[in-house]
């Protein structure tokens, strides 16, 4: 007999202008493009079907309209844990803007100045899988592109710098899962985006 191991579901927010320009949108609580709430409820549709015993969701707006406009907003429960990463001077600038002061400045390496450090954020990730664990049961996130890419490596048990190798587009879906049993942790699908109209 097969048994049906739990999933955990992380859905990006939608586009802002900043993910636009590619601006750090840290804690700065901008609201989406039209296109990024078009594809808010498009990504509901790619939810349909699905069930879930947990829905919880960052309580900037860009991550609560996503949950809204997907259909979650009655069910889901607001967790500051979900947050995106405090940029602090770094709110609103640019990777490359950032490497002309500091060449080869990687925000998975280098902490922001008067923002959060690379082990803050991989501790609040970590609290955040060790709550999906013991919920033993599907659970849907709507976070953000940077923190939820911690969140990623924090399931496989990876160090923190490999989080750079998990893109995340706007409205994308991904999948955490197991394999055989949940000593296997895996990931099942990753920034799955085919729903979103471009």
């Amino acid at each position: 007999m097969t048994v049906k191991l739990p999933r955990t579901y992380l859905a990006r927010h939608g586009e802002t202008e900043w993910t636009i320009s590619g601006q750090h949108t840290g804690h700065i609580d901008i609201p989406l493009t039209e296109s990024g709430e078009r594809n808010a409820v498009l990504l509901g549709e790619r939810l349909k079907g699905v069930s879930f015993a947990a829905v919880y969701t960052s309580p900037l707006q860009r991550a609560s309209k996503t949950c809204e406009l997907a259909g979650f907003g009655s069910v889901a429960k607001e967790d500051p844990d979900l947050m995106e990463l405090n940029y602090g001077d770094y709110e609103g600038r640019t990777t490359a803007d950032i490497q002309k002061e500091i060449p080869h400045w990687n925000i998975f390496a280098n902490d922001c100045p008067g923002g959060e450090t690379i082990n803050e954020v991989y501790e609040r990730a970590s609290r955040v899988v060790k709550r999906l664990k013991d919920i033993n049961d599907n659970v849907l996130l709507f976070s953000h592109g940077h923190f939820l890419r911690f969140v990623a490596v924090c399931w496989l048990g990876l160090p923190k710098l490999d989080a750079r190798f998990f893109l995340l587009c706007p409205t994308s879906i991904s999948i955490l899962g197991y394999e055989h049993n949940i000593d296997e942790p895996a990931i099942r699908l990753w920034n799955d985006d085919g729903h979103v109209e471009r």
